[in-house]
């Protein structure tokens, strides 16, 4: 017996995996599916069900694949009756359709477990994201040393990329030791798809790193996305408060905010 929808979105969200779902909210006149038609589209282009087939159903695909990537909902409208004016079809009706993604939980991916990795674990999770903490010392990769992660995975800077979950909410703070490591860790974090990498430190340290990523044959058009110093401008001084301007400016990232006054 093969799936349902729901079952396959129940899957989806226990796995922690990327998906869209469109379903015809609203039909009138000939239409090929009429309403609570759904297609499940899956973030590799396979499908589960239909809200018509052809290039209406082609249009809706496109769609999905297009919110699971900005990560924002859809509401389409198609009317079906002139294919020379762009219509999808020509029974003579109108379709909507609402377009969600369906997308893992936001992940707080850290790397380094210092006095400020341990201030940005217990703020993230405060905040609502699953926390992933990656350490090259086994004996600071543990709950004892930096408590509040989800997951503690002891691995070197270059297998970061291969062996920890990376995905399009994923968002990455470097808290290591050095710009040597640094420098090993992002050639491959860089070619993954995460949200937002920040890395700390000074912009003399940031140097240093970007000298021996070039010199490692990264272009900088590459690390032009990464942000450091990483965080806002709050004139932190404590771990604490630096913590607060690392997530501060995370949030500002995945929400889209500008990082301005409210008073602006």
């Amino acid at each position: 017996m093969s799936k349902t929808i729901f079952q396959s979105l129940a899957e989806i969200e226990a796995n922690q995996e990327t998906a869209a779902l469109a379903t015809i909210v609203r039909s009138r006149g000939s239409t090929p599916r009429h309403g609570a038609s759904k297609i499940l589209v899956y973030e590799d282009g396979s499908t589960l069900g239909t809200v018509g087939g052809g290039e209406l159903e082609r249009r809706v695909h496109a769609a999905a694949l297009e919110s699971m990537q900005d990560s924002k909902p859809r509401y389409l409208t198609y009317n079906m009756s002139d294919p020379s004016k762009g219509d999808p079809g020509v029974c003579g009706g109108t379709v909507e359709v609402y377009v969600e993604p369906i997308l893992p939980d936001p992940t707080l991916l850290l790397i380094g477990a210092g006095h400020v990795g341990k201030a940005v674990v217990h703020l993230a999770k405060w905040l609502g994201f699953r926390v992933v903490v990656v350490e090259d010392n086994p004996e600071f990769c543990t709950p004892e040393h930096i408590p509040g992660a989800d997951e503690y995975l002891n691995l070197q800077m270059d297998e970061i990329a291969a062996k920890a979950t990376i995905n399009g909410q994923t968002f990455i703070v470097m808290a290591t030791r050095g710009a040597d490591l640094d420098a090993v860790a992002l050639p491959d974090l860089l070619q993954s798809k995460a949200a937002y990498i920040g890395v700390i430190g000074s912009k003399r340290r940031w140097a240093m790193a970007t000298k021996l990523l070039q010199e490692r044959g990264i272009d900088e058009s590459a690390y032009a996305h990464v942000h450091s110093p990483i965080g806002l401008e709050l004139q932190a001084e404590t771990p604490e408060e630096i913590a607060v301007s690392i997530m501060a400016e995370v949030l500002m990232v995945r929400h889209e905010g500008t990082g301005e006054k409210m008073s602006a």
